[in-house]
C-alpha cells in the first residue's frame, strides 16, 4: 500500500458495525457490512465471499446509505483495496479439539459473565456456532448489583479497556441449574460448564454436585472474582494457595466430571495457586479473570462514589498471555512431577505424568488472531466476554473462519498441532541474544514525512533519526542507532520496517 492509498484497518475501525446495516440494505448485491466486519476482525482475505456480485455502483449506493455520525465510510474504496489480498482456496479444516476429555466442535467458548445469564442467551449463542459456555457463576448468596456498573476506556468507537463491578448470577441457584440442564438436554453436542462459588467447603461441594446432576460437562471453580462483597470469596481464595488446594480437592473428590479452577491475575506469582490446583488433581485451569483497577469517569459513579473493580478488554491481553505462559512453562504443570491420590505431591518428583495440565485462556480476545496466540502458548480453548458485550455473538463467524483460513494457508489439518507450538520460542531475559541487532529501514513510498519517528527518537530514544524540514525526509544515522525500534512502533503509516539481523559493531 502506498501513501496515497486508503488504510483499510483505519477505515474499517471507523465503521459502527450496525445491526441491520443500512449499507447492505442499499446495496443491490452482496453484503458490504459483513465484508467490513470481516476486515475489522482480521479476516480481510475472505471479504470476496460477501462482495463477489457487487458492482462499483452497488458499493457507491452502500456508501451513500452509511449512517456514520461523522462522515460516511468510504465503502467502495475500502472494499476494493482490501480485495487485493484474497485468501487461499481449499477445504477448510475442522476446528474440533478435546478439552479435559470432552469433545469440542471448536475452541471458542463464552466466558462466565453477563453474556450468559439465561437459557435464551446461551441457546442463541449455540445456534450461531459457539462451542460451549462457562455459565455465569452460580452461588447461594444474595447478589445485589449496583447501578451503573460498567465503565470503559475508549479508542474511537471501541473499548480499549472495560471495567465492570458486576458480581455473580442474580438468579436463584436452583433456577440456574435447571437452565444448564435444559441447555445440555437440547444441545447435547455443545459443552456446558457450570461456574460456581461457595462460601465454605459444604457449599462448594453442594453446588458441584448439583452441576453434575444437571448434566454439566464440567465445573469451573471461581477463585478469582475481584469484587465480592463478602470476605473469603472470589479473588480472596485465588490469592491463597492452600485454599485453592483445599476447595479444589473437596470438589474433585465429590464429583466425577472435570474440575477447572479459575485463577486470579491479582497476584504476583500465579504458579503458586496453580500448583495448588494441580496437587489437588484439577483437570484444567482457566485464566485470567479481570484485573483490579480504577477508572474515574463521572458517569461511572455509584451515588457519587467510585470503587475498585475488574478490568478487561483488549488492553489486558498481554497480561493474560503472560500468566498463561508462566503456567505453561512450569515443569510441574507440564507433567514433570508425580502426584498421589491424596492431593499432595508424590515422591517420584521426576516421573512424568501421563497428562499435562490443560488451560483455558481468557483476556482481551476479539479476533481469531488473539485466540491463536493463546492456543500457540498452550491453551486448548479460549473464553470470550468483553468482545461479545461490544459486538454481539456474531463475532463467532470471523473467529471460526479466520482460524480455519490460517490453518488452511499453513497446511495444518488438526488444531492439536498448534497447541503450545510457540512455547520453545520464549526465553528468560538473561538468555536472550545480546550480541546482534536489527536496524530499522524506511520505505520512502509509504513515508508521508510526518516526522513522528524523529520526535520520538529525539525525545525518547537515542537521537538517531534526523529530519529535513524542507524535504520532510527522516533519515536514520547508523552510528547512533541502537536498534530499539521505537521509531518503527510510532510510525503511523507502517513505513518503517526491519533489516537483517547483524553482529553488533
Amino acid at each position: 500500500m502506498t501513501k496515497h492509498k486508503l488504510s483499510i484497518r483505519e477505515e474499517a475501525a471507523r465503521c459502527l458495525l450496525c445491526e441491520e446495516a443500512p449499507c447492505t440494505r442499499a446495496c443491490g448485491n452482496g453484503d458490504p457490512a459483513r465484508a467490513i466486519r470481516a476486515i475489522r476482525f482480521d479476516n480481510a482475505k475472505n471479504i470476496g465471499k460477501w462482495i463477489k456480485g457487487c458492482s462499483d455502483a452497488d458499493l457507491d449506493c452502500a456508501g451513500q446509505a452509511c449512517i456514520h455520525y461523522d462522515r460516511p465510510i468510504r465503502i467502495r474504496e475500502l472494499l476494493r483495496t482490501a480485495e487485493c489480498t484474497p485468501a487461499a482456496t481449499g477445504t477448510l479444516p475442522s476446528l474440533g479439539i478435546s478439552f479435559c476429555g470432552i469433545k469440542c466442535e471448536n475452541p471458542f467458548f463464552l466466558a462466565s459473565s453477563a453474556i450468559c445469564t439465561n437459557y435464551d442467551m446461551v441457546a442463541r449463542a449455540f445456534d450461531m456456532g459457539w462451542a460451549g459456555v462457562f455459565y455465569k457463576t452460580i452461588c447461594k448468596q444474595d447478589i445485589r448489583e449496583v447501578s451503573p456498573r460498567f465503565d470503559s476506556i475508549r479508542e474511537g468507537t471501541s473499548f480499549a479497556g472495560f471495567r465492570n463491578m458486576e458480581q455473580l448470577s442474580e438468579n436463584p441457584y436452583e433456577m440456574d441449574f435447571e437452565i444448564l440442564r435444559r441447555l445440555k438436554q437440547n444441545y447435547p453436542s455443545k459443552v456446558v460448564v457450570a461456574s460456581i462459588m461457595g462460601e465454605h467447603e459444604e457449599e462448594w461441594i453442594e453446588l458441584a454436585k448439583m452441576a453434575e446432576e444437571a448434566g454439566c460437562d464440567a465445573v469451573e471453580l471461581n477463585f478469582s472474582c475481584p469484587q465480592m462483597r463478602l470476605a473469603g470469596m472470589g479473588s480472596d481464595v485465588g490469592q491463597d494457595s492452600e485454599l485453592v488446594t483445599f476447595y479444589t480437592a473437596y470438589v474433585k473428590r465429590s464429583v466425577s466430571i472435570p474440575v477447572i479452577p479459575k485463577m486470579t491475575p491479582n497476584i504476583t506469582q500465579i504458579n503458586q495457586p496453580a500448583m495448588g490446583a494441580y496437587f489437588a488433581d484439577a483437570d484444567a485451569i482457566s485464566a485470567i479473570n479481570t484485573i483490579k483497577s480504577v477508572t474515574m469517569s463521572p458517569e461511572a459513579k455509584v451515588s457519587d462514589k467510585w470503587t475498585v473493580s475488574g478490568y478487561s478488554g483488549r488492553s489486558v491481553k498481554p497480561i493474560a498471555l503472560r500468566f498463561i505462559l508462566e503456567m505453561a512453562k512450569n515443569p510441574i504443570l507440564n507433567g514433570m512431577s508425580g502426584r498421589d491420590n491424596g492431593g499432595t505431591p508424590g515422591n517420584d518428583a521426576e516421573k512424568p505424568k501421563a497428562n499435562k495440565m490443560q488451560f483455558s485462556g481468557i483476556g482481551g480476545i476479539e479476533t481469531w488472531h488473539d485466540a491463536l496466540e493463546f492456543i500457540q502458548i498452550g491453551c486448548r480453548n479460549v473464553q470470550v466476554c468483553t468482545a461479545v458485550m461490544q459486538y454481539g455473538y456474531r463475532i463467532i463467524d470471523d473467529l471460526i473462519l479466520g482460524l480455519q483460513t490460517y490453518m488452511l494457508e499453513r497446511g495444518i489439518g488438526n488444531l492439536e498441532e498448534i497447541v503450545g507450538e510457540l512455547l520453545p520460542s520464549f526465553a528468560l531475559p538473561s538468555d536472550l541474544d545480546r550480541d546482534t541487532m536489527v536496524y530499522p529501514t524506511i520505505d520512502r513510498e509509504k513515508c508521508t514525512g510526518c516526522g513522528r519517528c524523529f520526535l520520538s527518537c529525539r525525545d525518547g530514544g537515542h537521537q538517531a533519526v534526523t529530519f529535513d524540514a524542507e524535504t520532510r525526509q527522516p533519515r536514520i544515522a547508523g552510528t547512533k542507532c541502537v536498534g530499539c525500534h521505537l521509531c518503527r512502533l510510532v510510525c503511523p503509516t507502517g513505513a518503517i520496517g526491519v533489516a537483517k539481523r547483524i553482529a553488533k559493531r
